[in-house]
């Protein structure tokens, strides 16, 4: 059954679209997203997912992957950021939270996780870029942080104009305390304090970016993207000048724009 949104909005370039819930509007992006993937499987023979982790993308994740007809088989899997060092195992690694709510439900063709625990970054980060740079993603699913930030893509060393696509960064507090949060750490001190992430422009790159953000704890970020200046204070607020984006919100992450 098709979902349709309560109200459909204009941002500059953005298109929003406000649903009732959480579950709503994961399931309405996980249908769009089903149509790009067989979109792209029919015009190429493989689609190139680039996914986000996080409670706010669990109900897509969960709508996804019931969906019946995706050709999991021709679907090659990134996703945009990894702790620097986190120990083997820990229960926040993202490759993990991925395996745990799609990729062991599902066939993928291939996954490629961010290199976390590689011993020479930087080159580990390069090698990451090529392999984002030759499989050109058709689909880039995400969320927006409690800061605003895309990815790792904190405010401090957000870059719209990034000349890499994959990097180091060093999380701002706030991130980190997203993460405890969200319940994957017991304290702020158990939190890593650097990652890697995919860059603004490599999320950009996508043919199509499809950005869910339920919930009441996102709706200061949302009214910041959507209404404050576009400029790296607010990582997300470049989502307006990206013609190629839909933002899903619920009611409760939508309050402060309604």
């Amino acid at each position: 059954m098709e979902i349709h949104p309560l109200r459909e909005l204009v941002y500059d370039q953005l298109h929003v679209s406000i649903y009732t819930d959480n579950e709503s509007l994961g399931l309405a992006a996980a249908q769009e997203a089903a149509r790009v993937i067989a979109q792209a499987v029919a015009e190429r023979g493989v689609a190139n997912l680039i996914l986000a982790t996080g409670n706010s993308q669990l109900s897509f994740l969960r709508a996804l992957r019931n969906l019946p007809g995706i050709p999991w088989s021709a679907v090659n899997v990134f996703h945009m950021d990894e702790y620097l060092h986190l120990k083997p195992g820990h229960p926040a690694s993202f490759p993990l939270f991925l395996r745990r709510h799609l990729l062991d439900h599902v066939p993928v063709g291939y996954f490629f996780p961010v290199p976390g625990h590689a011993d020479e970054v930087e080159t580990a980060c390069r090698g990451y870029e090529l392999l984002l740079r030759a499989h050109s993603a058709d689909l880039c699913c995400l969320g927006i942080g409690e800061n605003g930030h895309l990815a790792f893509n904190d405010p401090p060393v957000a870059d719209f104009d990034d000349p890499v696509w994959v990097k180091v960064v060093a999380l701002e507090e706030a991130s980190r305390r997203q993460q405890v949060g969200e319940g994957h750490f017991g304290s702020l001190d158990e939190v890593p304090t650097h990652a890697i992430t995919l860059t603004i422009p490599a999320l950009r790159s996508a043919r199509r970016m499809l950005c869910m953000v339920p919930e009441k704890r996102k709706a200061t970020a949302v009214r910041r993207a959507l209404l404050e200046p576009i400029h790296p204070t607010c990582p997300a607020s470049i989502l307006r000048q990206t013609p190629h984006a839909h933002l899903y919100v619920d009611l409760e992450s939508a309050a402060e724009i309604l």
